[in-house]
């Protein structure tokens, strides 16, 4: 009798432990890429990138340790990017042709495929919650302008006047790209313009996202944007796009872009590198690397993609100078970096 017991025992806590959420946990955030060079960069900014990175990777890393959710995580830590004036995302999104600040982001639930997108926002906060918001809480997956503003005040929302947005730096960097935008169009003449600034070369490419993978074994991916400088006619790049800068599927992999849109469109980079991994059976970094390093290169587009797969595997792959980027891996090892290593 007694052996009886202790295997009824065995078999209790074998179920148990069955029924427990696995406690593989990662996550990766990256903070936009492009032509960042250590050379141009001061040791006081360079201190203020690492920390805001270890700040938000912390915050979602913090979430999926009390067993949050995958989602919650991306949220917590894109906010915190959206949040600060270093990123091109909210609080620092660079200006329009028209000179303000137009918002783009995107999230994907990896279990569901459910999804959730807004453009072209002037007035929301942390558009990051508004897409949050339009994937649980409408039928759609994307909005737009004006209805996706109202729709985000009728989910309580915090909204702001548009002038929250405006940073004296990102304000000045627009002046100087909307000068050097007018020389093809007879305006100015070149000896007239600022000297060149290593912030400028960045314009195409200032994103924040992040990847995470849950205890649940539950994927989710995100991106917010504040888009191009001096963009104009309502432009709309692959941050808010499914597919382009934002996928998350729990067969494959959760990825976040970050780079020149129009590229990221063309090539539908984040859903090629999961198509590769479920037709080709790739691995994560080799399906990455292939579309990353080959195809974007090939058709000569820059930037670069975080991802992660279901088994909390983690890739940071970009072509350009530079990426701001963090991850915590499932062992629980931390990595900040932002140039070429």
């Amino acid at each position: 009798m007694k052996i009886i017991y202790i295997l009824l025992a065995y078999f209790y806590m074998a179920t148990s432990l069955m029924a427990q959420p696995q406690q593989r946990i990662a996550i990766a955030i990256h903070g936009g890429a492009g032509t960042i060079l250590k050379a141009n960069m001061t040791p006081e900014l360079e201190k203020q990138y690492t920390e805001k990175l270890d700040e938000a990777i912390s915050a979602g890393y913090a979430v999926l340790q009390k067993g949050g959710t995958s989602l919650e995580a991306v949220a917590a830590a894109i906010r915190i990017m959206e949040d600060s004036p270093l990123f091109n995302a909210g609080k620092g999104a660079v200006f329009t042709n028209e000179g303000k600040n137009e918002l783009d982001a995107s999230v994907m639930d990896g279990k569901t495929l459910a999804a959730g997108a807004i453009a072209g926002v002037t007035t929301i906060k942390n558009p990051i919650m508004a897409a949050i918001a339009v994937m649980r809480k409408s039928p759609h997956v994307m909005m737009t302008g004006r209805g996706a503003e109202t729709f985000a005040e009728q989910q309580g929302l915090e909204m702001v006047p548009n002038s929250y947005f405006r940073d004296e730096h990102r304000y000045q960097q627009w002046l100087k790209v909307k000068a050097r935008d007018s020389i093809g169009e007879g305006r100015i003449r070149p000896e007239l313009l600022p000297d060149e600034d290593a912030f400028i070369k960045d314009r195409k490419f200032g994103t924040v996202g992040c990847v995470a993978l849950d205890q649940y074994g539950n994927l989710a991916a995100g991106t917010s944007t504040g888009g191009m400088t001096n963009k104009r006619y309502g432009r709309v790049g692959d941050a808010p796009i499914i597919g382009a800068g934002t996928y998350a599927n729990n067969e494959t992999c959760a990825v976040s872009a970050t780079g020149h849109g129009e590229y990221f469109i063309r090539a539908v980079v984040a859903h090629d590198i999961s198509a590769l991994m479920a037709y080709k059976k790739m691995p994560l970094k080799k399906a990455a690397d292939e579309v990353v390093m080959k195809k974007l290169v090939k058709m000569g587009g820059e930037g670069g993609i975080i991802a992660i797969d279901n088994k909390g595997n983690i890739v940071m792959p970009f072509n350009s100078e530079g990426m701001y980027r963090a991850c915590i891996y499932t062992n629980g090892q931390k990595k900040i970096a932002i140039y070429k290593q």
